[in-house]
C-alpha cells in the first residue's frame, strides 16, 4: 500500500491512527445494487443504461481495496462484491469498513438528517472511535424557520439555537456554496435588511434557504457563534455537491468573507476543494486563520489522488492541511479516504526524502500533522 524503502519512523506515522474531522453518516440498511451505485457517484444520477457507475476510479477501488475487507480476492466482480456485502449485512460490513480505515476519532456533519444514516455516536461505534458533531448552519435555519412566529422571534431564536447546538458540537458548517455560490457580499447585513428578508421567508418556511440576505446573516450569526465558543467554521467548497455550480464553489471567491473574518480568530476550514487545491493551498499560505483539506477527492480520484496532494503541499503550510475523508452513504468512502490518502502522503513525503528536501524525522513529523495532529489543535480534541 504504501511506497517501498520509506524509513521506518515515517511508515509508522503514515500508519497511525487518523482524525477524520469532516465526514457524514453512512447508510444502516440494506441497499441494492441501483441504491448503491447512486451513493458512489457524486452526481447522484443512475449511470447510462449499457453502463455502471463501478467504471470509475472509486468504483475500481472498491473492487481492488474494499473486497479484502470483506474476505473476497481483489478485484472482485460489481456482483459478487455486493453479493458479500448483502450476506454480512450492512451492520457488519459498515464495522469492518470503518474499522479497517483506522480513524480514531470522526467529525460527523449531522446536517442531512435521515433515519437511515448512522449518528455521530453510531459512526463512532461502529469504527471504534470517539465521536463528535460537526453542525450543518442551514440546518439550524430551517428549524428556526418552522417554529418562528414573526421576524423578530426568527433573528432571537436562531441565535439561540446556534448556541445551543454549539454548546454540544466540536465544529460549525456552511454549505453556503450550494445555495448562494461563495461569491457573496461578505459585509455584516443591516438589521433592518434581515427583517425584510425574515417576513418573506416566513411566509412560504418550509422552503430550502436561498435568500441571499439571510444566508449572510446565518454566517455571520455562526461566526459570532464560533467566536465566543472557540470553534471553527468549515466551509464547503469545490467538488462534492451536485447542487452547487463549481465554478462558484471555487474557494479563491470566498477571499472577501476570509478577509472580513480574520479580525475575529475564527479559523475558517476549506473543505474538499479538489478541482481548486491550488487556489485553496493560497489561501492557506495567505491567511493566519485559513485551513485546507481534500476531502472525498481521495476516494474518487483513487490513485491519481497523488498529485491533489502534492499541489496542496506546494503552498499550504504543513500545519494547515487536515485529513477528511469526506464520507458520505457508504463506509466504503470512509475506507478509501483513508487508504488513498496514506498512499498519496506517502508518496510526496518519499519523493521529498529521496530529493533530500526534508529528513526522515521532518517527514515524519509532516505525516503526525496531517493525519491527526492539526485536526486535534483546531478542534480542540
Amino acid at each position: 500500500m504504501l511506497p517501498v524503502d520509506l524509513p521506518d519512523t515515517v511508515r509508522e506515522a503514515l500508519l497511525a491512527p487518523l482524525v477524520d474531522h469532516a465526514c457524514h453518516g453512512v447508510r444502516r440498511d440494506e441497499l441494492s445494487r441501483a441504491q448503491f451505485e447512486l451513493l458512489i457517484n457524486e452526481g447522484a444520477s443512475p449511470a447510462p443504461p449499457g453502463t455502471t457507475h463501478f467504471d470509475t476510479p472509486i468504483g475500481a477501488g472498491i473492487r481492488r481495496w474494499c473486497a479484502p475487507v470483506l474476505d473476497l480476492e481483489p478485484h472482485a466482480a460489481p456482483a459478487v462484491y455486493l453479493s458479500r456485502r448483502a450476506e454480512l449485512g450492512a451492520a457488519e460490513a459498515n464495522r469492518r469498513l470503518l474499522q479497517a480505515s483506522g480513524v480514531v476519532a470522526f467529525l460527523v456533519d449531522t446536517g442531512v438528517e435521515s433515519v437511515d444514516l448512522l449518528s455521530a455516536a453510531e459512526m463512532g461505534r461502529g469504527g471504534s472511535a470517539a465521536a463528535d458533531e460537526i453542525v450543518r448552519v442551514e440546518q439550524i435555519e430551517h428549524d428556526v424557520a418552522e417554529m418562528a412566529q414573526v421576524a423578530v422571534d426568527y433573528m432571537d431564536s436562531l441565535t439561540e439555537e446556534l448556541a445551543a447546538r454549539a454548546a454540544r458540537a466540536v465544529g460549525l458548517k456552511t454549505v453556503a456554496a450550494a445555495r448562494l455560490g461563495l461569491d457573496f457580499d461578505p459585509s455584516r447585513p443591516s438589521r433592518g435588511s434581515v427583517l425584510a428578508a425574515a417576513n418573506r421567508r416566513l411566509s412560504d418556511p418550509k422552503q430550502r434557504l436561498n435568500e441571499p440576505v439571510l444566508l449572510r446573516h446565518l454566517l455571520w450569526a455562526a461566526v459570532d457563534v464560533a467566536r465566543e465558543r472557540g470553534l471553527p467554521l468549515q466551509v464547503h467548497t469545490g467538488f462534492g455537491d451536485c447542487e452547487a455550480d463549481l465554478h462558484r464553489a471555487d474557494p479563491a471567491r470566498l477571499t472577501g468573507f476570509v478577509r472580513a473574518l480574520q479580525p475575529t480568530g475564527v479559523p475558517v476550514i476549506l473543505l474538499n476543494c479538489y478541482p481548486f487545491q491550488r487556489q485553496a493551498a493560497y489561501l492557506a499560505h495567505a491567511f493566519p486563520h485559513v485551513h485546507v483539506d481534500a476531502g472525498p477527492a481521495f476516494a474518487h480520484t483513487a490513485a491519481g489522488s497523488a498529485r491533489i496532494l502534492e499541489e496542496l503541499l506546494e503552498l499550504a503550510p504543513f500545519h494547515k492541511l487536515l485529513f477528511g475523508s469526506g464520507c458520505r452513504g457508504v463506509a466504503e468512502t470512509c475506507f478509501l479516504g483513508a487508504l488513498y490518502f496514506r498512499q498519496a502522503l506517502g508518496g510526496v513525503l518519499k519523493a521529498r526524502i529521496d530529493e533530500r528536501e526534508w529528513s526522515a524525522a521532518d517527514a515524519a513529523r509532516i505525516a503526525h500533522m496531517i493525519g491527526s495532529g492539526n485536526a486535534r489543535r483546531v478542534y480542540r480534541l
